[in-house]
């Protein structure tokens, strides 16, 4: 178990590395100096980034070896395990799944309390980063590592989805913190676009503090009514 605990760890880790390793290299090349002079920001984001990953990595990695050597989860291999409508439908439980938990913890750490212990390090980035999408104190790392690992054991998803949550969750983090839009206006300002979330609602969020805690979508902002939009420093810099 120790032995994949530390590979999951390994995973994250350089998942986290690559993916925004890679958004930090496009923004270098198609926005130049928008990150000048936030090296020293740059740095304590990475750290915070890889203490994360450790965290995210212990309960995975419990978790994936339990499913391996005991069946401890509800994640299955064989397409033919459920109806192939299943699967599209239970990648939207997973997200719609994590976009509640995210927005209601997230609104409890914005809390005073509960933001001076420990979310005020995610808002110390003045703006964020492509490296900024696991910059976490361990507290806030917790309670977002523990999500993916209590649906595993409750929904059934096949293999396949539960490698496309990963890889939205990892997309969307990155993306939605690198300081400038990556999609075109025309989708940001869509239907479509006022019930998912991009770079320009969550840059809102590290504007103003209290609006904007979703995920993914925009649904419980719009019900709760801390919606307020997009960032139209955003607008500036997004893409055609």
């Amino acid at each position: 178990m120790t032995l994949g605990v530390v590979g999951m760890i390994a995973v994250i880790a350089a998942r986290y590395l690559a993916s925004s390793g890679l958004f930090s290299l496009l923004t270098r090349v198609t926005r130049p100096g928008l990150y000048r002079g936030m090296e020293k920001q740059i740095r304590r984001e990475i750290g915070w980034s890889l203490a994360s990953a450790a965290i995210y990595g212990l309960p995975a990695g419990i978790l994936a070896w339990g499913w391996h050597n005991h069946g401890w989860t509800r994640v299955y291999t064989s397409v033919s395990d459920f109806p192939l409508w299943y699967l599209p439908l239970s990648l939207l439980i997973y997200l719609f799944a994590h976009d509640t938990w995210f927005y209601w913890t997230h609104r409890l750490l914005h809390d005073p309390k509960w933001f001076r212990r420990a979310h005020a390090v995610h808002h110390s980035s003045k703006p964020p980063t492509a490296w900024a999408a696991m910059n976490f104190h361990p507290i806030e790392a917790v309670s977002g590592a523990v999500v993916i690992p209590a649906l595993v054991l409750l929904v059934p998803i096949h293999v396949s989805m539960l490698m496309s949550v990963l890889s939205i969750m990892t997309i969307m983090g990155v993306t939605n913190h690198m300081g400038w839009e990556l999609f075109p206006r025309a989708l940001v300002h869509s239907r479509f676009g006022q019930w998912v979330i991009t770079a320009s609602h969550h840059e809102k969020h590290h504007e103003e503090y209290t609006c904007n805690y979703g995920l993914y979508f925009r649904i419980w902002d719009r019900l709760c009514g801390t919606d307020r939009g997009l960032s139209t420093k955003l607008a500036q810099r997004s893409a055609i």
